[in-house]
């Protein structure tokens, strides 16, 4: 694994690098920027349909169109159900969409590194977007000492420890499917939406303080806390594919580790196997030298993959995977809208809430 870069190194190697690369066309940039502006667009239109559907139900009527995609914002939902799946429980209709995108952004981690997060995922286009303005403020990439960078990484893995051990040791089969199957769990996307439509004053100060830190600490959430990140990252480590550096090739201008976002050594190794590498290309992309970093398979297939190529790919699995799931009718919900408009109406009662995971319990008529 390259070592990580203090924060003077990196600004004396982004110095040099600017003065050596001024002026340079960054079109495989460009590319990624697309690909994250048109997956965020894509998000924004389910967001919306999703908000009109449900605010037809509030009213008593139903208009408009679920959209399944809306599921994706359901991990938890979605590890149970994978689960259940995994213990041979079936493959629930509740939320499927939800199992099938956590099962397509697993596997792009498993095949193209965390591409999720650096291409398609809309709080990292989001993290990245803070990421530049503060850049723009502070004129250098801020970064926390060592030590402490270190030992706040550990936190997303903490986190991702609890959830993993609650799901799959914690919770009995029984357990697992009461959740799924339980009244709160049939309308967790309408509760998904409520959580940010009638946010309370301390989730509005959480969030705020989420994105303050993110302006001042670039990539603060996705560094430190996302246990979806930590998931994909220990996936990473299986991917085919890495950064390669060839150091006949290379020119030590360090571009690559000053553009880095991970602050990954790149220009020091020879191959990038860092879990926080997020297969974001910035380094091969703005590399001078040609031959001197790409992404490349295993021995003894060893051929090049072209930022193209890869973006591809990266679509691919994922719209592909989403076609394929539609072909095979698990995309969309078994719950009908008729059930949904009774339980959006009555969705104040105690059976739609929950404690520590712990659903009320209720009968075949709930």
């Amino acid at each position: 694994m390259p070592p990580l870069l203090d924060g003077d190194h990196v600004a004396a190697r982004r110095a040099r690098a600017r003065r050596v690369l001024r002026g340079r066309p960054r079109r495989p940039y460009l590319l990624r920027t697309g690909v994250q502006l048109f997956t965020l667009a894509v998000i924004l239109v389910i967001g919306a349909q999703f908000a009109h559907w449900v605010a037809n139900l509030e009213a008593g009527r139903i208009a408009g169109v679920r959209p399944p995609g809306v599921e994706g914002f359901l991990p938890i939902s979605a590890l149970l159900s994978l689960r259940q799946w995994l213990a041979g429980g079936g493959f629930s209709m509740v939320h499927p969409a939800g199992l099938v995108l956590f099962g397509l952004i697993c596997l792009t981690a498993l095949l193209l590194k965390k591409s999720f997060c650096a291409w398609l995922c809309p709080v990292g286009t989001l993290s990245e977007a803070l990421a530049r303005v503060s850049h723009l403020v502070f004129r250098r990439r801020l970064k926390l000492p060592r030590w402490l960078d270190l030992g706040l990484m550990s936190l997303k893995y903490v986190l991702l420890a609890y959830f993993l051990f609650a799901v799959f040791v914690q919770m009995t089969l029984a357990s697992v499917a009461l959740f799924i199957d339980s009244p709160y769990n049939r309308i967790a996307d309408v509760k998904m939406l409520h959580f940010f439509t009638r946010m309370s004053p301390v989730t509005f100060r959480v969030l705020g303080a989420l994105v303050l830190l993110s302006f001042v600490v670039p990539y603060f959430w996705c560094r430190y806390l996302c246990p979806y990140g930590a998931l994909l990252g220990a996936l990473s480590r299986f991917s085919p594919l890495k950064v390669v550096r060839s150091a006949p090739d290379c020119t030590n201008c360090g571009k690559c580790a000053a553009v880095c976002p991970s602050y990954l050594a790149v220009d020091l190794g020879a191959t990038v196997t860092s879990p926080e590498c997020t297969g974001c290309l910035e380094c091969v992309t703005s590399c001078p030298a040609p031959g001197a970093l790409e992404v490349r398979g295993p021995a003894p297939w060893r051929r090049r993959v072209r930022p193209a190529v890869f973006a591809a790919a990266v679509l691919l699995v994922f719209f592909g995977g989403i076609g394929a799931a539609k072909l095979a009718g698990r995309w969309r919900t078994g719950i009908t809208d008729q059930e949904y408009l009774r339980r959006v109406q009555e969705m104040d009662a105690p059976k739609y809430h929950h404690a520590r995971g712990q659903v009320p319990a209720y009968g075949p008529e709930d």
